[in-house]
């Protein structure tokens, strides 16, 4: 029996994704998100940064990619791997990684969160008027 290993988390991406092939033609998009986490620490609420970095494959890691910018916040469904390497110096090393099955966009990125959005040049805020002579349908 197989046992629960099941990760969500929604953070922000700490640079923009990577996208690459392997030799087969699969894509892999790699890309690191921040969760943030507030605890309380002597009568004072303090913020405490996690770095967790991702791996999606396939299909949705090449369509993904373009979108997945540096700020942008994003939700992350997946799994925990870890990987396990002997370095030059012979010292054995490890990390743990998310491999995401589904990522879903949310909101905007910190850099642009904070803009307007864009009007044509003539636009007012006024609502639509209806057109002189025609009668306003009240469905």
């Amino acid at each position: 029996m197989n046992d629960l290993n099941t990760v969500v988390l929604v953070g922000r991406l700490t640079r923009d994704a990577e996208l690459s092939f392997i030799p087969s033609g699969t894509a892999v998009c790699k890309f690191a998100i921040a969760n943030n986490q507030s605890k309380k620490k002597d009568d004072k609420w303090t913020d405490e940064a996690h770095f967790f970095d991702v791996t999606l494959w396939g299909k949705t890691g090449e369509a993904l990619a373009q979108y997945l910018k540096k700020g942008k916040q994003v939700a992350i469904e997946g799994r925990l791997t870890q990987d396990r390497w002997t370095d030059t110096d012979g010292k054995a090393r490890s990390r743990v990684q998310i491999v995401a099955s589904a990522v879903q966009l949310l909101g905007s990125s910190k850099q642009d969160g904070k803009q307007e959005p864009q009007r044509e040049p003539g636009q007012d805020n006024e609502p639509s008027k209806p057109e002189p002579g025609t009668d306003e349908i009240p469905f």
